[in-house]
């Protein structure tokens, strides 16, 4: 039998295949290494954390029912922080919640014959149904409505006035009702409505009518901001993810910055935070609902009451037609009024379209989410989410599509693995386990190295996806631990050869580790996987990154009883 030295730590192996996979062949592999299980192995991805994970969503508007697309903004959100308890950090922070002021709502309340807030209160309870049907693992769900946001946004309007940041002025513009927004001769174009035969004029980038309005009201100093937001852009560790939304953002603020109005005369909205001191303004929307990021962090932080804000790593998310104006130039800007600790990145994600046109409330173009999760599943749907949507582009949504990857990844790829293996291991799964882990096993063929060697490279290239904020390159890796040990699998042929141990402790090796990396993206059918395998509930540690090595964990596979993990989707359209 040939000699064996016991890798000891993920370090050590990963510096034993690194020595080897350049220069050797697979057969001189196989003679001079036989990797042993590694029942101390941990993981080269950081657990130890200086400040606690903060990461939001953006807070939806209440003006109409959600669609797919918050779905899918919730999840990635979740991903991220359910990834960060993953490496250890138990006091990540995922806030979500709901923007309840503005023209925008005050009209859609007026529309639907409803008091506001009783319009906002039914409204917003529809997206905490979302939150919970999505399986959030959320801390707090916020809504601009809260007393203590109120507080917030006033006092945070307050330290603005007094640094002087703050003054009043007649503002002349386009402005968008639905957009919340001003905007320049230079963005607004004359357009035809399609429906109406209307001529009108719109927002260039949002397509949505403009009107012309002037006022006087409240402006910030937008324009003193301009070289710092410059110096922000061009940070090496990106503030804008992904890297190739910089160009517009920057392209645009290097063009020159106009002050911002940030008031509407009471008289035209009423429903809204009114400026201190001045009843006849109501605070710009984008400026009230930017600050719930501070509110739940516990701005302006009395003593004992939560953390600071510069104790946090903070990460919002924001679709691509919010990102620019509102969440990379007008958010930093107030915290730099202030002197407050900016955001470590803002992360951008595309939009979901259904045959290539993007989905929208007021086209009607949507999918109604709680009836996707019903009919695929929570877990199929956070997975196609996660697996198709786009950051840097968009992406299509289709029900063929959902079923397409529910088949392949779910159904044909982890759950046809589980019950083959448990299947063809006939009730020992457990004694394999045991024999490749106390040195009883013959020495490893190449193609059983090859995979080892997989299995210990793979979840360090998940956890470098992860850290680069791309959750869906993450899932992807961990989808190829999968597509690679089903070939491994079919290619070995275990319910042929006289001795399977390697074949099927390699096979079980290759769920166990991809079971633990998915519990972030698809938590209750990962919990199931490895609940199938018998990886230890009493104990955390078993499931956290850290025991996502290769030959870490002894004592799972003990009277393992097949199970179906992915049943059959009712319908196939």
């Amino acid at each position: 039998m040939a000699s064996r030295t016991p890798l000891r730590s993920f370090s050590r192996a990963a510096q034993l295949l690194g020595d080897r996979i350049p220069w050797t062949c697979s057969s001189c592999r196989t003679a001079s290494f036989r990797p042993l299980p590694l029942r101390r192995g941990v993981a080269t991805a950081t657990s130890t954390f200086k400040k606690p994970y903060y990461v939001t969503t953006p807070i939806f508007y209440v003006n109409a029912a959600p669609h797919v697309g918050h779905l899918y903004t919730m999840v990635i959100a979740d991903i991220l922080k359910r990834w960060q308890v993953l490496l250890g950090d138990s006091d990540a922070q995922l806030l979500t919640g709901t923007d309840e002021h503005g023209m925008k709502i005050q009209q859609a309340a007026l529309e639907a014959g409803m008091d506001t807030q009783a319009f906002c209160d039914m409204n917003c309870r529809t997206f905490e149904a979302l939150a919970k049907a999505a399986n959030l693992d959320h801390d707090h769900f916020i809504r601009t409505t809260d007393p203590e946001h109120r507080q917030a946004v006033q006092y945070f309007w307050e330290m603005l006035e007094h640094r002087g940041y703050i003054y009043t002025s007649k503002h002349e513009g386009w402005y968008s009702v639905s957009d919340e927004t001003f905007y320049p001769q230079t963005q607004v174009q004359n357009s035809l409505d399609p429906s109406t035969g209307r001529k009108r004029m719109v927002s260039i980038e949002t397509g949505k009518e403009v009107e012309w309005s002037s006022e006087t009201n409240y402006h910030f100093r937008l324009s003193a901001f301009q070289d710092r937001l410059l110096e922000l852009y061009k940070r090496p560790d990106s503030f804008i993810t992904p890297s190739t939304y910089a160009n517009a953002v920057i392209q645009s603020v290097s063009s020159g910055l106009q002050d911002l109005s940030v008031s509407r005369p009471a008289e035209r909205l009423t429903w809204g935070i009114p400026v201190p001191g001045d009843d006849t303004q109501t605070i710009y929307v984008w400026l009230d609902a930017l600050v719930n990021y501070l509110t739940r962090a516990g701005y302006p932080f009395p003593p004992g009451k939560r953390r600071p804000l510069s104790g946090l790593q903070t990460f919002t998310l924001s679709e691509r037609i919010s990102f620019g104006r509102f969440h990379c130039v007008y958010w930093p800007a107030f915290l730099m009024a202030l002197d407050l600790p900016l955001p470590r990145n803002v992360l951008v994600h595309g939009h979901w379209t259904m045959n290539r046109e993007k989905m929208s409330k007021s086209t009607g173009n949507v999918v109604n989410p709680f009836f996707a999760i019903d009919r695929f599943g929570v877990d199929g749907m956070r997975f196609f989410l996660a697996y198709q949507g786009g950051l840097a582009d968009d992406a299509d949504y289709d029900n063929s599509f959902i079923t397409r990857d529910y088949k392949k990844w779910l159904q044909g790829g982890i759950g046809n693995l589980a019950s083959r293996t448990i299947g063809c291991a006939r009730g020992k799964l457990g004694s394999y386990i045991q024999d490749a882990t106390s040195n009883k096993m013959p020495a490893p063929t190449p193609a059983d190295v090859d995979h080892q060697i997989m299995l210990v490279t793979t979840p360090p290239r998940v956890a470098e996806q992860m850290t680069g904020l791309n959750p869906r390159a993450a899932l992807q890796e961990i989808m190829s631990i999968i597509e690679k040990t089903n070939k491994y699998f079919h290619a070995a042929e275990p319910w042929k050869t006289p001795d399977p141990r390697w074949t099927l402790y390699n096979v079980a090796e290759s769920l166990r580790i991809a079971g633990i990396l998915l519990q972030p993206f698809m938590p209750g059918k990962a919990q199931e996987l490895l609940e199938l395998l018998r990886v230890d509930t009493s104990n955390p540690s078993r499931r956290s990154y850290a025991a996502a090595v290769y030959g870490s964990d002894p004592d799972y596979g003990q009277d393992v009883q097949k199970g179906y993990l992915f049943l059959p989707l009712l319908t196939e359209d």
